[in-house]
């Protein structure tokens, strides 16, 4: 669900809040009927009562994968956009570097985990990586598909009007391309989640992944579940944050068009 409808619908934000608790009662009655033992599957309070009673734990081990996360997340945007806004640009790169990417997703994160945590050591480092890679392909994708999806005849026309390749990437391209960047941004950030928990599961002494395997380690099923569920909240926090960040720029740039002043072919700058 958008940002956009939830700040204008009253009704959208009821739904927000009655699913997670419908949820949760389908939990627990589940739990009820078919007898599920708690080592399997702990009840609700349980969990509630793991989360306040680890909290210290949990924020000092999350604010690692949080971290691990975001950095994760922030180089697969540096170097994404860029790699896209290439291969648009060259016919040549987009040839070459097509089936790398495609090649590159072919290959398990889970398996080059070991070989990173075997480089580079126990550090943040390879979980970063690992977000990195699993981050990287839905923003160059989505990138490339936004700055293609530019109507033919206005590029046609900006450059009879003599405007200079920069000029049509920087006032057609990238603002048609906006809506697929965020829209790869949000896939993009839940997988950078699920990258930095691969990479602690495979080694890593701190970080919410760690504290699960040690968790399960221990028999400590209502604890495996707390870090399953701040795992989720974290997620849901980055995703609507990129919505946020879409609400945001919509309204800005139709404020801008607002703002602007209707002269003619010559608002193009040229």
């Amino acid at each position: 669900m958008r940002v956009k409808r939830l700040t204008g619908d009253p009704l959208a934000w009821v739904t927000v809040i009655s699913t997670p608790i419908a949820l949760v009662i389908l939990w627990d009655v589940s739990i009820e009927v078919f007898k599920i033992p708690s080592f399997l599957m702990p009840p609700s309070q349980e969990v509630w009562e793991s989360i306040v009673a680890n909290r210290q734990a949990l924020f000092l081990h999350g604010q690692v994968t949080l971290a691990e996360t975001l950095i994760g997340f922030g180089l697969s945007v540096a170097i994404g956009i860029p790699l896209a806004m290439l291969i648009v640009l060259s016919k040549l790169l987009d040839r070459i570097l097509n089936p790398i990417l495609v090649a590159s997703q072919a290959v398990p994160k889970v398996a080059l985990a070991p070989l990173l945590l075997v480089l580079l050591g126990y550090g943040a480092a390879p979980k970063i990586i690992v977000a990195l890679l699993i981050a990287f392909f839905p923003v160059v994708v989505n990138t490339a598909s936004g700055l293609r999806a530019v109507n033919r005849d206005t590029i046609k026309l900006m450059r009879s009007m003599g405007g200079s390749t920069w000029q049509i990437f920087t006032k057609v391209r990238f603002p048609t391309a906006v809506p697929h960047i965020l829209a790869g941004f949000k896939v993009a950030i839940a997988f950078a989640v699920v990258g930095a928990v691969v990479g602690e599961f495979v080694g890593s002494r701190t970080g919410l992944g760690y504290l699960m395997l040690s968790a399960t380690g221990n028999f400590d099923t209502a604890l495996v579940f707390a870090c399953v569920m701040v795992l989720t909240a974290m997620g849901i926090a980055l995703f609507y944050s990129i919505s946020l960040l879409e609400l945001v720029l919509g309204r800005f740039n139709r404020l801008s068009r607002m703002q602007q002043p209707d002269e003619g072919f010559g608002a193009y700058g040229m």
